[in-house]
């Protein structure tokens, strides 16, 4: 966690709000006073320029200066980034809810609206849905997010976008991890490091399992993961990346009505027993990339492909002929290659052409859910989703101190389900949607004095339906062809401004959607949607990073939005799943004598959040406090680390999350009490 103490340093810590970073000079104009010696030079929205003179919001938080924790769920990487809402379910079989800017809210398991990459890999298929929970969530060295019009440069769902970076070894190196904490978790990581002149490589086993926090909750997760790296004497760089997945079982307890969460929080519904509510995974991926980056027209080129299988026991038996099954069993095979190449016309301005083909392939199966045993098949059919899209950014300084940076997208996509569940009661429910839609973009940065920049940018990007979420209709059977893509037009300025200790970042914003889609009913697993006529969502965000003492740093993001329907019934009803007011700051503080003890201070305040589009079902606003240590010592080669972290410590009822709609009235998905976590590393280099 650094620790800005000197102009130099902060440059440094500059460095760390945008991707890939390489070192330039501070000032954006020939005749800009220079603020300090160096800045870093960093890639964002697929280009190169400084933190200063890039129109978007954008924050990056290293994993060191976060809270030590578990890394078992994806809020830990996540927490005090403004702009983000992330809910912990504390409920293994469904992933983190992740919502930026009100997008991604409707999730239902997930992730929507909101694009995730690792290294530059898309974790998010070409319809848009993602699973963080198919990341080795330790591995990250940074996350990165990028919010606002300049994400419509990545394509379908970008309401944002979700960077996570790591980092090639330096050092040959072994370290094993072993950490504990309540509700009987336990996690064992072991990590291989080799580092060569012009090779590395790295293999990372990880294995977590915990009793769970209620009832029916417990869960075990495998993960092994192997990286190669190489660098040819050109300044070609090659990446080949091997991942798998294993959750051999994730029990779901179900959430909760509001007067069950009252009377007891840490129950588990009947319904959970009954039908043994539970999830397996298997996920495996592989990617290559090639790139150069050393050079006046850098380039790029990366190719992936993956399995995953998923087998779910839902919460109701699904013996209808046309109900699907309460048990889905799914397989889903995906492949994609990006390219992109840079060309630099002038000295002020740059073209960037790329393109990318993907595809997706869902064998998808319904049985009947005879009380946690699979029964007959209710469902057998095949869904293919293709997305070819071209895009293109011009990078332009077109006076002193002014850059203006233009995205273009075109996105050709193509939605089609072969049913081969044909009876009688059940007739053939195959069918196929395509669309084509085009994203835009177009930002303006003023950078009115070295250390303070001025931005205002506007785009228009879409959103289509998923695959799954085509997948039912409240009457009838078949895929829900009515559903349309959600046009999406955003606007936002800011500023942004550091001294040499302290780095602020103000942003306003302004979306107006048609044709948002939000849920319609939601039924123990099982949820359609709709089309909702308009949404409308403002606010402000407040990045703040303050070292105000040699000791003492301040991270904090303060969050307001306000998401609102607009023109129909629910006219001027609040979005669910939205908390209008967020407040996350972390206070560490480290011995001027000694970088080897840190102390973590930190706290969150969410506002009251609505389940229900009548907003007739709130949960409670929550204010969390947790403390944290963290103790580093070294013996020669030896290093060892240890920490202690007690959430929670007043021991609060909150709701983790919230079922948005939930037509049985269990929206309410608990969040535990005060719980303690420990763990201990030791990490050899050879």
């Amino acid at each position: 966690m650094p620790y800005v103490v000197s102009k130099t340093r902060l440059s440094l810590a500059l460095s760390l709000c945008f991707f890939n970073p390489i070192t330039i000079n501070a000032a954006s104009a020939e005749d800009a006073p220079q603020a300090t010696e160096e800045i870093i030079v960093v890639t964002a929205t697929r280009g190169n320029r400084p933190w200063l003179t890039t129109p978007a919001a954008i924050e990056r938080v290293d994993l060191d200066e976060q809270a030590p924790g578990l890394r078992i769920d994806a809020a830990e990487l996540l927490a005090g980034i403004a702009g983000l809402q992330v809910d912990t379910r504390y409920n293994f079989a469904q992933d983190t809810r992740i919502t930026l800017r009100g997008f991604g809210a409707r999730a239902a398991f997930g992730v929507r609206g909101v694009r995730l990459r690792l290294d530059g890999i898309p974790l998010s298929m070409p319809d848009g849905q993602a699973q963080v929970s198919s990341i080795l969530l330790d591995e990250p060295a940074s996350v990165e997010v990028l919010r606002g019009p300049m994400a419509g440069v990545y394509g379908n769902a970008t309401g944002g976008l979700v960077e996570f970076t790591s980092q090639r070894p330096t050092v040959s190196s072994v370290r094993t991890q072993l950490g504990t904490g309540s509700a009987n978790r336990q996690t064992l990581r072991t990590q291989l490091d080799w580092a060569g002149d012009q090779q590395a490589a790295r293999v990372h086993y990880s294995r977590f399992t915990t009793d769970g926090d209620r009832p029916n909750s417990a869960a075990e997760r495998e993960h092994l993961a192997a990286r190669w790296f190489q660098e040819f004497d050109s300044g070609v760089e090659l990446i080949a990346r091997i991942d798998h997945n294993h959750d051999p079982e994730l029990r779901d307890p179900l959430a909760l009505t509001p007067a069950q969460w009252r009377e007891n929080p840490r129950q588990t519904v009947p319904q959970a027993e009954t039908f043994g509510t539970r999830k397996t995974i298997r996920h495996r991926q592989q990617s290559l990339t090639l790139r150069q980056n050393r050079s006046d027209n850098p380039w790029q080129i990366s190719a992936w492909n993956g399995l995953r299988n998923v087998e779910q026991y839902l919460a109701f038996p699904g013996s209808a002929i046309t109900a699907s099954g309460g048990v889905v069993d799914l397989s889903r095979g995906f492949y994609g290659i990006h390219a992109q190449i840079s060309h630099t016309f002038t000295d002020h301005w740059q073209i960037t052409l790329g393109a990318d083909l993907e595809r997706q392939r869902d064998e998808r199966l319904g049985f009947v859910n005879q009380q946690g045993i699979r029964g007959d098949l209710r469902r057998d059919e095949t869904g293919y989703v293709t997305s070819n899209d071209a895009w293109l950014l011009s990078d332009w300084e077109f006076a002193p101190r002014w850059r203006a940076l233009t995205g273009l997208r075109v996105s050709d996509l193509d939605f089609r389900v072969n049913d081969r569940f044909i009876v009688p009661g059940n007739p053939d429910d195959s069918g196929q949607v395509s669309y084509t839609e085009t994203a835009w973009s177009q930002g303006l940065n003023f950078q009115w004095l070295p250390t303070l920049s001025l931005f205002a940018a506007v785009g228009e990007s879409f959103e289509t339906p998923t695959l799954t979420e085509m997948a039912y209709q409240n009457e009838g059977t078949g895929l829900n062809t009515e559903l349309r893509p959600a046009q999406l037009r955003q606007y936002e300025a800011g500023a942004r401004w550091f001294s040499s200790s302290m780095r602020l970042q103000q942003t306003v914003f302004y979306i107006d959607s048609r044709d948002d889609l939000v849920v319609d009913q939601s039924n123990d697993g099982r949820t359609t949607y709709r089309n909702a006529a308009t949404t409308t969502r403002r606010g402000t965000e407040l990045d703040l990073r303050w070292s105000f003492d040699d000791n003492w740093y301040l991270r904090s993001a303060l969050t307001w939005l306000d998401a609102r329907y607009g023109r129909t019934e629910l006219d001027g009803n609040r979005l669910p799943g939205l908390a209008r007011t967020q407040l996350e700051s972390q206070l560490n503080w480290r011995p001027l004598s000694t970088d080897q003890l840190e102390l973590f201070v930190t706290h969150r305040y969410r506002s009251r959040v609505t389940a229900t589009d009548n907003n007739d079902v709130f949960a409670p606003s929550s204010s969390l406090w947790s403390i944290a240590a963290r103790a580093r010592q070294m013996h020669q080669n030896l290093s060892f680390e240890q920490w202690l972290r007690l959430e929670n410590i007043f021991d609060s009822q909150t709701v983790g999350s919230v079922v948005v709609n939930q037509g049985s009235g269990r929206s309410f998905e608990p969040a535990p009490g005060r719980q303690w976590l420990a763990g201990i590393t030791v990490r050899y280099d050879f």
